[in-house]
């Protein structure tokens, strides 16, 4: 089965090493990006379709009309758009003899969408899905190909749930690719009554305020830790990072929000809302006080 397989993150690298293994798998073609601005987890896939002898066409580099002679010339039964934050049109979609299988870690129909992974560990959901859908005009409409839940443990953040959606994710790989050869695979249409959305999110999103319940704060901060661009707090009017905050068990009921409670070694013990959360790594360069406010 002839395939062209576009992405420019990490989670489209590994896919794609993953794909390489499959003996049902002719990757003709890789789409991907020399740089981006717009992903923290970008990864160009030119290093990988180079070592294998795959041709590999820059998106960032020429015109989409270019793309679309590009991907006839290749004659694919299918397309993979796995890492692809951009939306393709109609006469890329209708290239592919069996369609354009595109990912959404979330559990279509709910929680389509930007930023899914962030917006599941901010919002504390207990579980989130892995799911690869037939690619249309909307935005994470199409038919579902396949779906596997995933379970958000409180220990999870952004690094491990993203491995976790990976592991997944080449099972499910392996499966369908089997399927779409076989020309035997499951198409199973949204129920678009039951869809809901996710918003794009803004710098001011990872802003830590204080006033939220110190079990907010730790899922913000959880949500935007690395691979992603980290939660902040301002202190002394600049702009400080926070990548790692856990659960004070112990707070007092009479401070304020923001008020520094503890420092202790490099950890810093902030009141919040309800209840207090230690910093355990940031980028502070200068604790603040024990008693100042952030």
């Amino acid at each position: 089965m002839k395939i062209i397989f576009m992405g420019c993150v990490e989670f489209s690298r590994a896919a794609l090493e993953h794909l390489l293994t499959l003996k049902q798998a002719e990757v003709v073609g890789v789409v991907t990006r020399r740089q981006s601005e717009f992903n923290a987890d970008f990864a160009s896939l030119e290093p990988i379709a180079r070592s294998k002898g795959i041709d590999v066409f820059f998106a960032d580099e020429a015109d989409p009309s270019i793309l679309a002679d590009w991907l006839r010339s290749k004659n694919p039964d299918v397309m993979y758009c796995f890492g692809w934050s951009y939306l393709l049109k109609s006469d890329i979609l209708s290239i592919p003899r069996l369609g354009v299988v595109g990912y959404h870690p979330a559990e279509l129909p709910a929680n389509r969408g930007r930023h899914p992974i962030i917006w599941a560990l901010a919002l504390g959901l207990p579980q989130t899905a892995s799911t690869f859908f037939f690619m249309d005009s909307g935005a994470d409409s199409g038919d579902l190909l396949s779906q596997k839940k995933v379970t958000i443990l409180e220990n999870d953040d952004a690094a491990t749930l993203y491995k976790k959606l990976i592991t997944v994710a080449q099972t499910q790989i392996t499966e369908f690719t089997a399927q779409l050869s076989q020309g035997d695979y499951p198409r199973i249409p949204q129920d678009n009554s039951q869809a809901t959305s996710w918003r794009k999110r803004s710098k001011a999103d990872g802003q830590i305020d204080w006033r939220m319940p110190a079990r907010s704060v730790r899922n913000l901060v959880r949500a935007l830790t690395r691979p992603y661009p980290g939660a902040h707090c301002v202190s002394l009017g600049a702009e400080v990072k926070v990548w790692r905050a856990e659960l004070e068990p112990k707070a007092p009921s009479n401070a304020e929000p923001g008020k520094v409670l503890k420092v202790d070694g490099r950890e810093i013990v902030v009141m919040c809302g309800e209840n207090a959360v230690r910093l355990v790594e940031h980028d502070f360069v200068n604790l603040p006080q024990e008693g100042a406010y952030l």
